[in-house]
C-alpha cells in the first residue's frame, strides 16, 4: 500500500525516489538479502512503470535507483585429497572405464562440460587436446598423464559401444552409441562423488573450479590459468585468487596464536 513508503503520501504520485530509497534502506538494514532487495525494486519500478502507462503519475521514483550489489560467491572445489578419492574408481566395466577417463580429463584439463562434450577423437592429441570454447574460440590445452592413461584404457573398449554407429567422431560415447548427453555426465559424476565418499555434490564445473584453484595455488601465474580456462577477460579468472586467499586465512586462523583470542 501507500504507506509502504510513508504515512504522509496521499497518492502514488506523491512517492519520489528518496521514498523508494529509505524503503530499500530500511529493508537492508532488516536483514533482506540483496537479491531480495533487487527483486523488491524490479517490481517497484514495474508497477510505477505501469501507471506511467495509466498517465496516473509523470516520472518513475525508482528509475535510476539500484539495490545492494549481490555478493559474488565464491565456487565450490575439491581438495586435493577429495580429487585424488574422487579419481580412484573402479574400472571393472566399459562404463566405469568411459567415465574415468572424463574425470581425470575434466581435471587435467579444467575443460567446461560443453566442451568435453563436443571433443571428437580427432581433436585428441595424446598430450594436448583442442577444445572449442564460447564463441567458438579454440584453444590447445594440455593433457596430463593420469589422463592420458585413461583415455588410453577407454580408446581401447570405444568401440564396444560404436554398434551400427561406426562413423560417430566423438571422442566420449553414451550407451547407444552417440555422443554422450550432458545429462549423462552430469548424473554418473554425481554417482561418483556418492561412492568415493565425497560429502559434497560432485559435478563438471567442480572439477574445472578445482584445476583452475590447484594450478593457481601451485604456481601463482594468474595469466596462465586464464589461458588454460579459455576466459576471455582476467577479471574472470580472478575468482581462483579469492579461493587461494580464503584457504591462506583458513590456515592462518588455525596456525597463527594470535588469530584468535584465547580465555
Amino acid at each position: 500500500c501507500e504507506q509502504t513508503f510513508s504515512d504522509e503520501i496521499k497518492g502514488w504520485h506523491d512517492v519520489l525516489s528518496v521514498h523508494v530509497r529509505n524503503y530499500i534502506s530500511q529493508r537492508h538494514q532488516q536483514g533482506f538479502a540483496a537479491a531480495s532487495l533487487q527483486r523488491s525494486l524490479s517490481v517497484i519500478r514495474s508497477f510505477f512503470n505501469y501507471l506511467l502507462k495509466l498517465n496516473l503519475i509523470k516520472i518513475n521514483p525508482a528509475t535510476g535507483l539500484s539495490a545492494p550489489r549481490i555478493g559474488r560467491q565464491l565456487p565450490h572445489v575439491l581438495d586435493v585429497d577429495q580429487t585424488s578419492r574422487l579419481m580412484q574408481i573402479p574400472t571393472n566395466d566399459i562404463y566405469a572405464i568411459r567415465d574415468k577417463a572424463i574425470l581425470e580429463l575434466f581435471y587435467s584439463s579444467g575443460l567446461r562440460l560443453s566442451e568435453l562434450l563436443q571433443l571428437n577423437l580427432s581433436d585428441y592429441k595424446i598430450t594436448t587436446v583442442r577444445v572449442t570454447g564460447k564463441g567458438n574460440k579454440q584453444r590447445d590445452v594440455p593433457v596430463g598423464k593420469q589422463a592420458q592413461q585413461a583415455i588410453a584404457k577407454w580408446l581401447l573398449h570405444r568401440a564396444e559401444l560404436l554398434k551400427a554407429n561406426q562413423d560417430e567422431p566423438a571422442l566420449f560415447l553414451g550407451q547407444k552409441g552417440k555422443r554422450i548427453s550432458p545429462r549423462t555426465i552430469q548424473k554418473r559424476m554425481s554417482e561418483w562423488g556418492v561412492r568415493q565418499g565425497i560429502d559434497v555434490h560432485v559435478h563438471p564445473h567442480m572439477l574445472r573450479h578445482s584445476f583452475a584453484s590447484h594450478i593457481l595455488e601451485s604456481s601463482g601465474d594468474l595469466r596462465a590459468v586464464q589461458e588454460l580456462l579459455g576466459h576471455s577477460d582476467i577479471s574472470t579468472t580472478q575468482i581462483y585468487t579469492h579461493l587461494d586467499f580464503q584457504h591462506l586465512a583458513e590456515v592462518y586462523d588455525k596456525a597463527h596464536p594470535r588469530s584468535k583470542n584465547k580465555k
